[in-house]
C-alpha cells in the first residue's frame, strides 16, 4: 500500500489533514517531528512505501526546507508538498523540486494537490 507521510508539529493541523486525506481513501502516516520522519524514511520503518511527503514549513528544530534538503540526499524523486503560511518561504525551496501551497489550504485544494502529485509520482 502506498502511503502519505504527513509532517506537522501542530498536532491539530496534522490530525485535521490526516482525517481529510483518510476520508479520501489515502493511507496516512503522521509525524509531529521532522527528524523522526527522516529516520522512519531512511530506516524503512513505515509499513508501506511512502509515495508522497506533505510537510509544514515552520517547525522547531528543523524547518521544512532543511527537512527536504536532507530527504533529497536519499530520495531525490519523492514528491513533496510544502504547506506554509509564509509566502516568502517558497524561495527556500528553489531547486528542491517541491510543490508549494499557502495556508490556509482548503480541503478541496489539499486533495487536488495530493491527487496531482500522486498521479505524477506513478508516471515517473
Amino acid at each position: 500500500m502506498k502511503a502519505i507521510l504527513l509532517i506537522d508539529d501542530n498536532a491539530i493541523q496534522a490530525a485535521t489533514r490526516q482525517t481529510i486525506l483518510k476520508r479520501a481513501g489515502y493511507f496516512v502516516i503522521a509525524a509531529l517531528n521532522p527528524e523522526r520522519a527522516l529516520e522512519h524514511i531512511r530506516n524503512g520503518d513505515t509499513t508501506s512505501a511512502v509515495s508522497l511527503v506533505i510537510t509544514d514549513h515552520f517547525m522547531p528544530g528543523m524547518n521544512g526546507a532543511d527537512f527536504v534538503k536532507a530527504l533529497r540526499k536519499t530520495h531525490p524523486m519523492l514528491p513533496v508538498l510544502v504547506i506554509s503560511g509564509l509566502d516568502e518561504a517558497e524561495s527556500e525551496y528553489a531547486g528542491l523540486e517541491v510543490t508549494f501551497r499557502l495556508k490556509p489550504l482548503l480541503p478541496d485544494h489539499l486533495l487536488a494537490s495530493v491527487h496531482s502529485l500522486m498521479q505524477a509520482g506513478i508516471a515517473k
